[in-house]
C-alpha cells in the first residue's frame, strides 16, 4: 500500500443494508507512516446495473446508472504521519431498485474513495459495497389475496385407436408470498380415459430475464414435489405445500435491464399436460385480516384452508391431514381419490423436513417502513441472490453466497426440461383465467 498503512471505509453502526431515501454515512480511515501530499480526497456514492449474455462475466454488454454522487472531503494539502478520519454522508434516491446478484448480471451499490496525488505519484483507491432494499409491499398488488388458478383440457390417443380426455386444474391459496411462508397448492385431475397417467409434478420456478440485445431467460427450479399418477377413469385430488425459501423479490422495480418472475408449474406426464400459476415474492406479507378475508375458491371441490403462520424451521412440506380434505365428487358422481406424494425436494430421504438457519428469517431492523406497516417476523433479513441473505449490520465486507439454503435445489444450467417459450406474465394469466371463469 506504499505510504499508507491503513486505507478503509466504515459505515456508521456497521450498517450495510439501506432503504430508498435513507442517509448513508461513515468515515474514511487513513493511517500513514510518512507524510503524503495530495491534490484532493474525494468520496463517491454509486449505484448501477450491468448485464451480460455469458455467465459470471466480469465485463458487461449493457449498463445503466441510478446515481453517482461526489463529495470532496479534503482539498489540496498534506497528510502528516499518523491516523486520519474523514466523515461523509449521502442521501440515497427514492427510486433506486433493490440490490441483486445473478449469473448474468448485478444491481450493485458502493462507496468509493480516491486520493488524488501530484503528478508522477501513486493514486490510492478503496471501495466498500452496500446493499439497498426497496421493499415490495404485496398489499399494493391488485387482487393479490385471491387464489392463482389455472385449468387445461387435453385430448389424446392411446393404443393406436382409442382416445381420451384429461382435465388438469391447479390452484394456490394466494398470489403473493414472502420468504418463510408456505404455498398451499391444490391440484385436481380428471382422467376420462382407459389409460393410467404418469406422475404429476409441481415446481416453484424462478424466471430471471436479462434484457440484452438478445434477451437471456434464466429459468431455475427452486423446489419440486412429485405425486403419483391417476388410474384410468378416475378423478383425483392432490394437495401439497412448498416453503418459500430466501429469494429475491419479484420484478425489481426501477431496473429496466433485469426482471424477476416466479410461478408454480404443475405438469402431468403421459399424457403431457401443464398449467402455470404466476405468483409474487415480496417483502411485506399479504394482510388477511378480518376486514380483508380470503375470497372463495373458484372451484367448490378445492377449498382453501385458513391461513397459518408457519415458522422458518419445522414446517413439514407435506399434504394436510386426510380429515381436513373435503369429500369431492366429480361430474357423473365418481368419487374423488387422494393422490399420495412420492418425493419432495424440501424433505430429506427419511421424509423429515429440511430446516433453515434461524438467521435467514428475522426482523429487518433499520429499514424505514411506511406508517402502519412492518416486516413479518418470518421474512428474511435481506436476500440479494437466490438462497443468500445479507445481515443488516456487520463489520468488514459482506459477500453473499448463492444457493446457501437447503430448501433450494442446486441450479442446472446445462439442461432445461421446461419449454423454451417463457411462461405467461402475471397479467396475461389473470386475463386468461378471467376469460375461462366467464365461460364457466
Amino acid at each position: 500500500m506504499g505510504k499508507l498503512q491503513e486505507f478503509d471505509i466504515t459505515f456508521t453502526n456497521n450498517k450495510v443494508v439501506y432503504g430508498p431515501g435513507e442517509s448513508i454515512s461513515g468515515n474514511v480511515k487513513i493511517r500513514t507512516g510518512h507524510s503524503l501530499q495530495y491534490k484532493a480526497i474525494k468520496v463517491y456514492c454509486q449505484g448501477s446495473c450491468g448485464i451480460s449474455n455469458k455467465m459470471n462475466e466480469a465485463s458487461w454488454v449493457l449498463e445503466e446508472q441510478y446515481f453517482n454522487s461526489t463529495l470532496s472531503i479534503a482539498d489540496k494539502g498534506t497528510l502528516v504521519a499518523g491516523e486520519h478520519s474523514f466523515p461523509f454522508q449521502f442521501v440515497l434516491p427514492v427510486a433506486a431498485p433493490t440490490s441483486f446478484e445473478g449469473p448474468f448480471g448485478k444491481i450493485i451499490y458502493r462507496v468509493r474513495v480516491a486520493i488524488d496525488t501530484p503528478r508522477f505519484s501513486k493514486d490510492y483507491k478503496a471501495q466498500r459495497a452496500f446493499y439497498l432494499l426497496n421493499l415490495l409491499n404485496l398489499n399494493e398488488v391488485p387482487e393479490i389475496e385471491h387464489p392463482s388458478y389455472a385449468v387445461t383440457t387435453k385430448k389424446f390417443s392411446y393404443l393406436l385407436v382409442k382416445t381420451g380426455t384429461l382435465m388438469l386444474k391447479a390452484r394456490s391459496d394466494l398470489r403473493g408470498y414472502i420468504p418463510g411462508q408456505v404455498i398451499k397448492l391444490a391440484t385436481e385431475i380428471h382422467n376420462k380415459s382407459g389409460k393410467d397417467t404418469g406422475y404429476v409434478l409441481a415446481s416453484l420456478i424462478q424466471k430471471v430475464t436479462y434484457k440484452t440485445k438478445r434477451p437471456v431467460v434464466d429459468l431455475r427450479t427452486i423446489a419440486e414435489v412429485e405425486g403419483a399418477g391417476v388410474k384410468a377413469g378416475k378423478h383425483a385430488e392432490w394437495r401439497e405445500q412448498i416453503i418459500v425459501p430466501p429469494l429475491p423479490q419479484s420484478a425489481l422495480a426501477g431496473c429496466s435491464l433485469i426482471h424477476i418472475d416466479y410461478f408454480i408449474q404443475v405438469s402431468l406426464k403421459s399424457p403431457d399436460a401443464v398449467v402455470t400459476l404466476p405468483i409474487y415474492i415480496g417483502n411485506i406479507a399479504v394482510n388477511l385480516s378480518p376486514s380483508r378475508p380470503m375470497p372463495p375458491t373458484p372451484d367448490h371441490r378445492i377449498a382453501p384452508r385458513p391461513p397459518s403462520a408457519p415458522s422458518a424451521a419445522g414446517v413439514t412440506p407435506s399434504a394436510p391431514p386426510v380429515e381436513d380434505l373435503e369429500e369431492g365428487m366429480c361430474a357423473g358422481g365418481m368419487t374423488s381419490e387422494e393422490l399420495p406424494t412420492k418425493s419432495h425436494s424440501q424433505q430429506d430421504p427419511s421424509g423429515q423436513p429440511l430446516t433453515m438457519s434461524p438467521s435467514a428469517f428475522s426482523q429487518a431492523p433499520g429499514v424505514a417502513l411506511p406508517p402502519g406497516l412492518r416486516l413479518d417476523a418470518s421474512a428474511p433479513l435481506f436476500c440479494v441472490s437466490t438462497g443468500a441473505t445479507i445481515p443488516f449490520f456487520t463489520e468488514g465486507n459482506v459477500t453473499p453466497i448463492p444457493t446457501s439454503c437447503s430448501l433450494i435445489l442446486p441450479p442446472e444450467y446445462s439442461s432445461c426440461d421446461y419449454p423454451h417459450e417463457p411462461p405467461p406474465t402475471y397479467e396475461e394469466s389473470c386475463s386468461a383465467n378471467s376469460t375461462f371463469n366467464s365461460i364457466q
